[in-house]
């Protein structure tokens, strides 16, 4: 693990590693957008991770856990909240895990998609797909691991929401032009539409958005261990209390997104693909 500055700028993120294959940044676009904060920003690279779909009725829970709980719960590295869901805590959209749909139909306006894991072996294994261009077949489900949701800004700059006025907290899954995926994480309440067009703007690196659940179903949660042994190298860690100070409370969320190092291999045979 390394430390190095942890102001990012849009064409290079530089922050701690926590992981081979994952790091964490705070990326401040405010002399481009000057009405967005600075934003957490996770980057991982899905060679070395896998990510994993928990619903809280599929693992046999009778109310949704908080983020910290589901970290807790299932060890892993890191924790987001997935897309958005009914009073009753169904979710909006499609849902996989394990390859087995959570209940949910395909929602027929919000065209994001997050997959994970193929079902055959292909060259990525995390991707974001935009429904308006892209398949998913639901006889043959090509991925383990799918949770639908909102789509930000598309493959050809087209920012996906309207502008409402509305402001709030938000996580966003971004699939970079390299293959690696970025988590980012507002810190302060904004427009969707405006945090869309600053990443058009000034994150040129970007390929497509898409929005999970925002406002107070908005929230991540990075492994205790990792945390503590990142604050012991020298370096600012901006983005730790950057992290706590924008979460004052954490709701019940019934879903979310994990992700755990993939193991390692044994002479050219992947263990866990």
């Amino acid at each position: 693990m390394s430390s190095g500055p942890t102001a990012a700028t849009a064409q290079a993120l530089t922050g701690d590693r926590l992981g081979e294959g994952l790091s964490i940044s705070t990326w401040n676009p405010q002399a481009q957008c000057p009405d967005v904060a600075p934003l957490i920003a996770v980057e991982i690279d899905p060679n070395r991770y896998r990510f994993t779909v928990h619903y809280y009725q599929q693992e046999g829970l009778s109310d949704p856990l908080d983020i910290r709980q589901w970290q807790e719960r299932t060890g892993h590295d890191l924790v987001f909240n997935a897309g958005l869901f009914r009073e009753n805590y169904a979710y909006l959209g499609l849902l996989y895990g394990n390859g087995r749909s959570l209940g949910s139909k395909r929602h027929n306006t919000w065209l994001g998609l997050f997959v994970a894991e193929p079902a055959e072996d292909r060259s990525r294994r995390a991707r974001v797909l935009d429904l308006t261009f892209d398949t998913f077949d639901e006889q043959h489900v090509p991925y383990r691991e799918v949770a639908q949701s909102l789509m930000l800004l598309d493959r050809t700059g087209k920012i996906r929401v309207r502008q409402t006025g509305k402001r709030a907290h938000q996580t966003l899954v971004a699939e970079q032009g390299d293959g690696h995926l970025l988590v980012l994480k507002t810190t302060e309440v904004v427009s969707l539409h405006a945090l869309g067009e600053c990443l058009r703007d000034a994150f040129p690196s970007l390929r497509q958005v898409m929005a999970m659940d925002g406002g107070s179903s908005s929230d991540i949660a990075i492994s205790p261990s990792l945390r503590q042994t990142t604050s012991k190298f020298a370096g600012l860690h901006s983005w730790i209390p950057l992290l706590e100070d924008s979460i004052t409370t954490h709701i019940g969320l019934p879903a979310v997104i994990g992700i755990s190092p993939r193991q390692k291999q044994i002479g050219a045979k992947t263990v866990d693909k």
